[in-house]
């Protein structure tokens, strides 16, 4: 599976078949890694970050707290071996339609508030995939609010 997703983000244009969907454990799998990615993006992953993103997999897809640290941990390796952001969002991208790409955004800001702190490469890289992901720094400061607010409360604040 992993050698699979792999190929789609290796291929020399770094477009995938327009044909190509991935299967819905592959998806799981790819938002898992972009997940990982973005908590990694500041070179400190911790158990924090990790909990959340157990968590938004079991919310999201409805799976048991087992099969949710499963995929994470496929998605740490696969995250580790994919080449680069571009092609890793398009993969997501493709399989998830545009008015979903916000919860996938509030997501990310979840995974990387997780720790109780911004730093210049989460925001960089958040940047960058909510530009890839096509949803506008309007709607990405909503999913930030509303990550605050799961993550610490009514008023956002830790």
């Amino acid at each position: 599976m992993i050698a699979d997703i792999l190929t789609l983000f290796r291929s020399s244009s770094g477009e995938t078949d327009s044909r190509t969907q991935l299967s819905t454990e592959d998806e799981r799998l790819a938002l898992a890694a972009l997940l990982v990615r973005a908590a990694r993006s500041d070179g400190d992953y911790d158990i924090r970050e990790k909990s959340i993103i157990d968590r938004i997999l079991r919310e999201r897809f409805a799976m048991p707290d087992v099969d949710s640290v499963r995929v994470r941990r496929e998605a740490e390796v696969l995250e580790a071996k994919a080449p680069d952001t571009v092609r890793f969002t398009r993969a997501v991208k493709r399989n998830v339609a545009h008015e979903n790409r916000e919860a996938i955004v509030e997501a990310l800001w979840r995974v990387v508030l997780a720790d109780d702190r911004r730093d210049a490469e989460e925001d960089g890289f958040l940047r960058l995939v909510v530009h890839l992901l096509g949803v506008s720094d309007r709607d990405s400061g909503f999913a930030r609010r509303r990550a605050q607010k799961a993550l610490f409360g009514r008023n956002g604040v830790a």
